[in-house]
């Protein structure tokens, strides 16, 4: 099972003059086999650990390991590879090529690794099945639902066969009832025997009940991490409540 690591890590930014702190020695291990969920207020950092797992952004200090591999001590070259092959993204806003069909949204990553589309169309409608919807497939996004178009990125993040999923938010432009069913495709992802890590930054304390882990990120450190119930009730005891709608997965405020 896949293993992802933040080993005492720092990340700064400059802002004019000033120096901000986003995370402040965060270390947490996650194994493969879960959903974890990532909880915190506005500005705690949640993003920012987000991109440090994905190898989207650097720790200013500390290590970020996937499977023992320090991915600081990675070339760009080789931190392109491991995005591209180890670990797939769920955005909250889907980010789906208006000019291509469903499978062919979901091949893309595979014709980026240099595999012609007709090689890649059998594999694109077995993951759009898996997702529910083998129906829509040679249907292009502005033909779907929202939790249509989701479906179609999370079957986009599996065409590599990750040991991550890295998920932002992504039933933050759902309704409830959709929300739901999608955060049932992601545990049954998290479950199934590739014994991936599925990592998802959310503002729903619904959703975070529905994970196996939950973490809450409050300035930059982890305040709580464990149980989900446990961790919703310090979010409710530290007043740190991510914000209004909170209380659907489709419902989440804006960052």
């Amino acid at each position: 099972m896949a293993r992802l690591e933040l080993d005492n890590v720092v990340r700064e930014y400059r802002r004019g003059q000033q120096s901000v702190r986003a995370l402040n020695g965060v270390s947490l291990s996650l194994s493969g086999g879960q959903l974890v969920s990532v909880l915190g207020p506005s500005g705690s950092g949640k993003s920012t650990m987000l991109h440090l797992m994905g190898a989207l952004d650097s720790p200013s200090s500390g290590r970020v390991l996937l499977d023992g591999t320090d991915l600081g001590g990675l070339n760009d070259d080789r931190l392109a590879d491991l995005r591209r092959r180890r670990v797939g993204f769920i955005f909250q806003f889907f980010n789906l090529l208006p000019s291509l069909t469903a499978w062919e949204n979901v091949a893309v990553p595979r014709l980026l690794d240099g595999t012609r589309l007709a090689d890649v169309r059998d594999e694109a409608m077995d993951l759009l099945q898996r997702v529910g919807l083998g129906e829509r497939a040679d249907h292009r996004p502005n033909e779907m639902s929202g939790g249509q178009m989701q479906r179609v990125a999370v079957a986009r993040a599996l065409i590599m066969d990750p040991v991550v999923i890295l998920a932002d938010e992504p039933t933050g432009n759902l309704d409830s009832r959709t929300g739901k069913e999608l955060l049932d495709l992601l545990a049954g992802i998290a479950h199934d025997e590739a014994g991936r890590s599925v990592v998802m930054v959310t503002h729903s304390m619904e959703a975070a009940l529905r994970s196996d882990r939950a973490v809450l990120l409050v300035d930059g450190q982890v305040a709580a991490d464990g149980p989900p119930d446990d961790v919703v009730a310090a979010v409710v005891g530290k007043g740190t409540a991510p914000g209004a709608g909170s209380g659907t997965p489709g419902g989440g405020a804006p960052r």
